[in-house]
């Protein structure tokens, strides 16, 4: 039987290796679309870190910060592919 534990740690260690990723995408990527899709990969990812931090502390006032962090990221992915368009 796999522990709880041990389920965590390895949701943590994918986690950081899409991070990891998701971060070279965003600095090479060729495009300025790859590198929207890769910052709301980032964002994503983050926001699952924070809310993995959230529950293993037990402090509800985390998962309030990935909320907002997550209504932010949404907001600039949305600006920025109105500018790609030409838009704004």
């Amino acid at each position: 039987m796999i522990s709880p534990d041990t389920l965590v740690f390895v949701a943590v260690a994918m986690m950081t290796i899409a991070l990891l990723l998701a971060m070279i995408r965003f600095s090479k990527g060729p495009s300025i679309v790859d590198r929207v899709v890769a910052f709301d990969s980032l964002t994503i990812t983050t926001l699952v870190i924070i809310s993995i931090v959230a529950a293993l502390s037990n402090r509800m006032i985390y998962f309030d910060v990935a909320i907002v962090y997550g209504l932010l990221s949404f907001i600039g992915v949305i600006v920025v592919a109105k500018y790609i368009q030409k838009g704004l």
